[in-house]
Protein backbone atom coordinates (compact mmCIF):
# COMPACT_ATOMS: atom_id res chain seq x y z
CA UNK A 1 0.00 0.00 0.00
CA UNK A 2 0.94 3.41 -0.62
CA UNK A 3 1.08 4.51 3.10
CA UNK A 4 3.14 1.96 4.01
CA UNK A 5 5.95 3.46 2.05
CA UNK A 6 8.64 4.70 4.32
CA UNK A 7 10.40 8.05 4.25
CA UNK A 8 13.56 7.64 6.92
CA UNK A 9 12.38 4.16 7.87
CA UNK A 10 9.31 5.79 9.17
CA UNK A 11 6.28 4.74 7.51
CA UNK A 12 4.18 7.80 5.40
CA UNK A 13 1.06 7.54 7.71
CA UNK A 14 3.51 8.41 10.39
CA UNK A 15 4.41 11.32 8.51
CA UNK A 16 0.87 11.96 7.59
CA UNK A 17 -0.43 11.68 11.12
CA UNK A 18 1.70 13.75 12.50
CA UNK A 19 1.09 16.77 10.31
CA UNK A 20 -2.55 16.39 10.42
CA UNK A 21 -2.38 16.03 14.36
CA UNK A 22 -0.30 19.13 14.26
CA UNK A 23 -2.89 21.21 11.94
CA UNK A 24 -5.70 20.33 14.27
CA UNK A 25 -3.50 21.71 17.13
CA UNK A 26 -3.04 24.98 15.34
CA UNK A 27 -6.87 25.22 13.81
CA UNK A 28 -8.97 23.89 17.21
CA UNK A 29 -5.93 25.24 19.70
CA UNK A 30 -9.11 25.06 22.33
CA UNK A 31 -8.40 21.02 22.56
CA UNK A 32 -5.82 21.31 24.63
CA UNK A 33 -7.79 23.88 26.82
CA UNK A 34 -10.76 21.47 27.11
CA UNK A 35 -8.39 18.12 27.95
CA UNK A 36 -6.89 19.99 30.71
CA UNK A 37 -9.71 21.31 32.26
CA UNK A 38 -11.19 17.60 32.58
CA UNK A 39 -8.01 17.05 35.50
CA UNK A 40 -8.18 20.96 36.76
CA UNK A 41 -10.83 22.07 39.80
CA UNK A 42 -9.45 24.92 41.67
CA UNK A 43 -5.89 23.19 40.97
CA UNK A 44 -5.00 20.04 39.21
CA UNK A 45 -6.48 17.48 41.35
CA UNK A 46 -4.37 14.54 40.47
CA UNK A 47 -0.94 16.44 41.01
CA UNK A 48 0.93 14.80 43.82
CA UNK A 49 -1.33 11.21 43.10
CA UNK A 50 0.54 7.94 43.43
CA UNK A 51 -0.01 7.94 39.71
CA UNK A 52 1.66 11.05 38.64
CA UNK A 53 4.36 10.85 41.27
CA UNK A 54 5.20 7.20 40.32
CA UNK A 55 5.96 7.88 36.55
CA UNK A 56 7.09 11.42 36.73
CA UNK A 57 9.75 9.99 38.93
CA UNK A 58 10.53 6.58 36.87
CA UNK A 59 11.55 8.68 33.55
CA UNK A 60 15.31 9.34 35.00
CA UNK A 61 15.64 5.61 36.30
CA UNK A 62 13.90 3.72 33.51
CA UNK A 63 16.32 5.88 30.97
CA UNK A 64 19.29 5.62 33.02
CA UNK A 65 19.01 1.97 34.11
CA UNK A 66 18.82 0.52 30.24
CA UNK A 67 21.89 3.23 29.12
CA UNK A 68 23.82 1.97 32.48
CA UNK A 69 22.91 -1.80 31.47
CA UNK A 70 24.00 -1.32 27.75
CA UNK A 71 26.99 0.13 28.95
CA UNK A 72 28.26 -2.82 30.86
CA UNK A 73 26.76 -5.17 28.94
CA UNK A 74 28.82 -3.84 25.94
CA UNK A 75 32.36 -3.71 27.95
CA UNK A 76 31.40 -7.30 29.22
CA UNK A 77 31.22 -8.62 25.62
CA UNK A 78 33.97 -6.51 24.49
CA UNK A 79 36.46 -8.01 27.26
CA UNK A 80 35.04 -11.32 27.04
CA UNK A 81 34.80 -11.41 23.45
CA UNK A 82 31.01 -12.59 23.31
CA UNK A 83 27.64 -11.20 21.98
CA UNK A 84 25.27 -11.21 24.72
CA UNK A 85 22.21 -9.53 23.31
CA UNK A 86 24.50 -8.37 20.01
CA UNK A 87 25.26 -5.26 22.09
CA UNK A 88 28.29 -3.90 20.24
CA UNK A 89 30.14 -0.58 19.13
CA UNK A 90 27.14 0.08 17.00
CA UNK A 91 24.95 -0.51 19.26
CA UNK A 92 25.98 1.63 21.92
CA UNK A 93 26.52 4.70 19.38
CA UNK A 94 22.96 3.65 18.24
CA UNK A 95 21.61 4.09 21.76
CA UNK A 96 23.27 7.38 22.15
CA UNK A 97 22.29 8.89 19.75
CA UNK A 98 18.63 7.74 20.31
CA UNK A 99 18.89 9.86 24.01
CA UNK A 100 20.68 12.51 22.49
CA UNK A 101 18.79 13.27 19.57
CA UNK A 102 15.03 13.64 19.74
CA UNK A 103 14.92 13.74 23.66
CA UNK A 104 18.43 16.01 24.17
CA UNK A 105 18.85 18.36 21.12
CA UNK A 106 15.42 18.38 19.51
CA UNK A 107 12.80 18.79 22.76
CA UNK A 108 14.69 19.88 25.43
CA UNK A 109 17.24 21.95 23.70
CA UNK A 110 15.98 23.46 20.78
CA UNK A 111 12.06 23.62 21.62
CA UNK A 112 11.51 23.96 25.28
CA UNK A 113 13.97 26.21 25.88
CA UNK A 114 12.98 28.65 23.24
CA UNK A 115 9.19 28.08 22.55
CA UNK A 116 8.45 29.83 25.14
CA UNK A 117 4.76 28.09 25.60
CA UNK A 118 3.47 28.77 29.45
CA UNK A 119 2.23 25.31 31.10
CA UNK A 120 -1.39 24.79 31.71
CA UNK A 121 -0.41 25.31 35.45
CA UNK A 122 0.77 28.51 34.70
CA UNK A 123 -1.95 30.25 32.51
CA UNK A 124 -5.03 32.57 33.97
CA UNK A 125 -7.48 30.08 32.64
CA UNK A 126 -5.86 27.53 35.24
CA UNK A 127 -4.89 29.71 37.92
CA UNK A 128 -2.00 31.32 36.68
CA UNK A 129 -0.67 34.30 35.54
CA UNK A 130 0.17 33.88 31.81
CA UNK A 131 -1.59 33.85 28.28
CA UNK A 132 -2.58 30.32 27.00
CA UNK A 133 -0.56 29.82 22.92
CA UNK A 134 -1.43 26.81 20.85
CA UNK A 135 1.42 24.51 20.00
CA UNK A 136 3.85 25.29 17.31
CA UNK A 137 3.20 29.47 18.20
CA UNK A 138 6.20 30.80 19.24
CA UNK A 139 5.64 32.87 22.02
CA UNK A 140 6.93 35.13 25.09
CA UNK A 141 5.67 33.49 27.90
CA UNK A 142 9.23 32.24 28.78
CA UNK A 143 7.77 28.96 29.15
CA UNK A 144 8.93 25.54 28.89
CA UNK A 145 5.79 23.26 27.81
CA UNK A 146 6.45 22.93 24.08
CA UNK A 147 7.15 19.90 24.02
CA UNK A 148 7.17 17.84 26.55
CA UNK A 149 10.52 16.25 28.16
CA UNK A 150 9.48 13.83 30.50
CA UNK A 151 7.28 12.52 27.38
CA UNK A 152 10.09 12.50 24.90
CA UNK A 153 12.42 10.75 27.30
CA UNK A 154 9.84 7.94 27.95
CA UNK A 155 9.13 7.79 24.18
CA UNK A 156 12.70 6.95 23.93
CA UNK A 157 12.61 3.41 25.35
CA UNK A 158 10.99 2.79 22.04
CA UNK A 159 14.46 2.92 20.95
CA UNK A 160 15.50 -0.14 23.13
CA UNK A 161 12.52 -1.78 22.20
CA UNK A 162 13.97 -2.15 19.02
CA UNK A 163 16.82 -4.13 19.47
CA UNK A 164 14.45 -6.32 20.60
CA UNK A 165 15.64 -10.27 19.35
CA UNK A 166 12.48 -11.58 20.43
CA UNK A 167 8.66 -10.96 20.46
CA UNK A 168 9.77 -7.36 19.40
CA UNK A 169 6.66 -6.25 18.69
CA UNK A 170 5.49 -6.48 22.26
CA UNK A 171 8.30 -5.13 23.39
CA UNK A 172 7.47 -1.78 21.11
CA UNK A 173 3.77 -2.22 22.01
CA UNK A 174 5.45 -1.69 26.03
CA UNK A 175 7.47 0.70 25.30
CA UNK A 176 4.87 3.21 23.59
CA UNK A 177 2.22 2.63 26.75
CA UNK A 178 4.85 3.19 29.04
CA UNK A 179 5.44 6.35 26.96
CA UNK A 180 1.83 7.24 27.17
CA UNK A 181 1.12 6.59 30.56
CA UNK A 182 4.17 9.44 31.65
CA UNK A 183 3.05 11.99 28.86
CA UNK A 184 -0.63 11.41 30.81
CA UNK A 185 0.97 11.92 34.41
CA UNK A 186 2.30 15.11 32.76
CA UNK A 187 -0.96 16.45 31.45
CA UNK A 188 -3.08 15.91 35.06
CA UNK A 189 -0.52 17.81 36.91
CA UNK A 190 -0.49 20.39 34.89
CA UNK A 191 2.82 20.37 33.44
CA UNK A 192 1.90 19.75 29.89
CA UNK A 193 -0.70 20.21 26.92
CA UNK A 194 -2.49 17.30 25.24
CA UNK A 195 -0.21 18.70 22.00
CA UNK A 196 3.05 18.81 24.01
CA UNK A 197 3.05 15.14 24.42
CA UNK A 198 1.90 13.66 21.36
CA UNK A 199 4.14 16.44 19.27
CA UNK A 200 7.06 15.09 21.55
CA UNK A 201 5.64 11.11 20.85
CA UNK A 202 6.21 11.51 17.06
CA UNK A 203 9.44 13.44 16.88
CA UNK A 204 11.06 10.52 19.21
CA UNK A 205 9.08 7.52 16.82
CA UNK A 206 10.08 9.62 13.83
CA UNK A 207 13.77 9.72 14.88
CA UNK A 208 14.51 6.59 16.28
CA UNK A 209 13.07 4.97 13.30
CA UNK A 210 15.29 6.77 11.66
CA UNK A 211 18.69 6.02 13.64
CA UNK A 212 17.43 2.30 14.00
CA UNK A 213 17.01 2.09 9.72
CA UNK A 214 20.78 3.47 9.45
CA UNK A 215 22.54 1.35 11.95
CA UNK A 216 20.85 -2.09 11.43
CA UNK A 217 19.61 -1.63 7.80
CA UNK A 218 20.52 -5.40 7.02
CA UNK A 219 18.54 -6.51 10.04
CA UNK A 220 15.77 -4.46 8.21
CA UNK A 221 16.37 -6.25 5.05
CA UNK A 222 16.47 -9.50 6.35
CA UNK A 223 13.50 -9.59 8.34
Amino acid sequence: MFLKYKLLNTPLYIWIAFLLSSLIFILFPQIDLSFSSLFYDNGFYLKGSLYEKFFYKSVPIVVATLALFSIILFFYNTLQKKNILGVDKKTIIYIILVLALAPGLIVNTTLKENWGRARPGEIVAFGGDKEFTPAFVLSNQGGNSFSSGHGSAAFSVLGFALLARSRKKLWISLALMYGVAVSFARIIAGGHFLSDNITSFFIVYITTYALYGYFFKDDICES
